[in-house]
């Protein structure tokens, strides 16, 4: 059997197929990923203790369902043999009709000759039939929904009576939602003092500040040019050596022995600065390890802060209105910024919410697809395209898992709720998403003769939705927290 193996593909749909063209079907099993029951279909999942077993025959098809624990299920379908052959007889003749062999006019051929030619990609091609209808019936008799692909294994010898198999797969888990009136979600409260806007303000005149050097000690803040060489034990270790680095004192830029050496040099000084790297350190033949860095300070430099002058303001677009003007640009920035911080942290402490409220087995084969993608975007932002360079996938086994949770609670809270997409609220979004561009009319066609973009701008707004809903349901409790604490979080 482990040729048929090899040869079965249960395609895209639950539904029987006839006889294919020549030449025949050789796709793979795995491709039974594709395989779901019709969009719709009501399931109850049977019982989730023990190694209990339900039988149940129909008229064709004679299933049983064991539950080894948790969400696998392994369930073995038996087909009667004569109905296999019964099938190969019928298409064999249909081939004997229209197949053409050297020697013979169509229609005229033998059919032993059929049989040593056609006979066994015929086979093939009837049993994955079989293994897809059988498969599709008895998942809807048995009222199972399976999450990710079927391990299928044909267990029937040739000379059986019946021809049997085993599907072992995952289900969804069955979801009863805890009260929405048990949840409690903290929302921030935050609001933008003119202390903040005074800091956001000095923040500017930092960016724009110049360097300039100072015949005194390196103190806190100041900016040092130093040539460095690290060892450790008598050998120097790549990556370990720089000059004319430039380094501000204090601010943590480098390791914490060497930042420390730093302060109070002056210009021409060398120093030893013994280090000991991080057992957490990004480089492996580093982590943990001592090392001794020799520092030549070439120059000590204190921060010049520029006067908020016309040259100054005009540097940010203020030609009018002075000083006031500038700040009155940074709020409406500072406001527009802290309100899609608040949604996206609303949202992310009401999901969170709705986690810790409902603790649910994952399937893993969802866990594992959301595994993938996480480091699929991973490889995308750090521009690998290398798998074997890739960041490995234990590290998103965590989100992954949360995401995967909270993709089943949302959808069950959409459907037990009737959660119906607002086109209001689609519009209005879409609205905002094409404001930006120089011609938002022609955005915006765009996004709406694109299927894919738009499912990702519905998908988004029914999340909306769910938070809305979340917020309105369950009981909310407000905790002030200061501009720059929660912008920094």
């Amino acid at each position: 059997m482990a040729e048929l193996v090899d040869a079965l593909d249960l395609g895209s749909s639950g539904a029987t197929r006839g006889s294919s063209s020549l030449p025949f079907r050789t796709s793979r099993l795995n491709d039974l990923h594709k395989f779901f029951l019709p969009t719709g279909h009501s399931f109850e999942p049977p019982s989730e203790s023990g190694e209990a077993v339900n039988e149940t025959t129909t008229n064709a098809v004679d299933v049983s369902v064991e539950v080894p624990g948790g969400l696998e299920r392994r369930m073995t379908v038996r087909v009667p043999s004569v109905e296999i052959e019964r099938e190969v007889s019928l298409r064999l003749t249909r081939v004997g009709r229209t197949a053409k062999i050297k020697g013979f006019r169509p229609g005229k051929i033998p059919v032993k000759i059929v049989q040593q030619r056609y006979g066994d990609q015929v086979r093939h091609e009837v049993v994955t039939d079989v293994i897809r209808s059988s498969y599709s019936r008895a998942l809807v008799q048995e009222q199972l929904r399976p999450a990710g692909s079927p391990r299928i294994e044909p267990k029937s010898g040739a000379d059986d009576e019946q021809f049997s198999f085993t599907a072992t797969f995952e289900v969804y888990p069955k979801i009863e939602l805890t009260s929405m009136s048990s949840l409690t979600i903290e929302k921030p409260r935050v609001e933008i003092a003119e202390a903040d806007t005074d800091d956001m303000l000095e923040r500017l005149r930092n960016q724009r500040a110049d360097w300039q050097t100072v015949e005194r000690k390196a103190a806190l803040g100041d900016r040092v040019i130093v040539d460095f060489i690290g060892k450790i034990g008598k050998e120097a270790f790549e990556g370990g050596e720089g000059k004319d680095v430039p380094i501000v004192v204090g601010e943590g830029q480098v390791i914490e022995g060497f930042d420390k050496a730093l302060k109070g040099m002056v210009a021409e000084e060398s120093k030893s600065a013994k280090v000991k790297f991080p057992k957490d350190y990004p480089a492996d033949t580093l982590a943990g390890k001592k090392a001794v860095f020799d520092i030549t300070v070439q120059r000590v430099e204190e921060k010049a802060l520029p006067d908020i002058d016309e040259e100054f303001l005009q540097a940010f677009g203020i030609n009018e209105g002075g000083v006031e003007a500038l700040r009155q640009q940074l709020r409406e920035n500072m406001e527009r910024e802290l309100e899609q911080r608040l949604r996206a942290e609303t949202k992310r402490r009401a999901l969170d919410s709705l986690l810790a409220a409902n603790q649910i087995d994952v399937p893993k084969a969802l866990i594992e697809k959301e595994i993938t993608a996480l480091q699929s975007g991973a490889m995308q932002q750090l521009n690998i395209e290398d798998l074997e360079q890739a960041p490995p996938r234990e590290n998103f086994a965590e989100p992954a898992r949360r995401r995967a949770a909270l993709g089943l609670l949302v959808q069950e809270l959409v459907r037990s709720n009737d959660l119906k997409l607002d086109r209001s609220r689609l519009d209005s979004r879409l609205e905002e998403l094409v404001a930006q561009h120089e011609q938002p009319a022609e955005a915006a066609r765009i996004y709406r003769g694109d299927r894919d973009l738009m499912a990702q701008l519905e998908a988004g707004v029914l999340e909306e939705q769910v938070v809305a809903f979340l917020l309105e349901n369950a009981k909310t409790a407000e905790k002030s927290i200061d501009f720059d604490e929660f912008m920094a979080v």
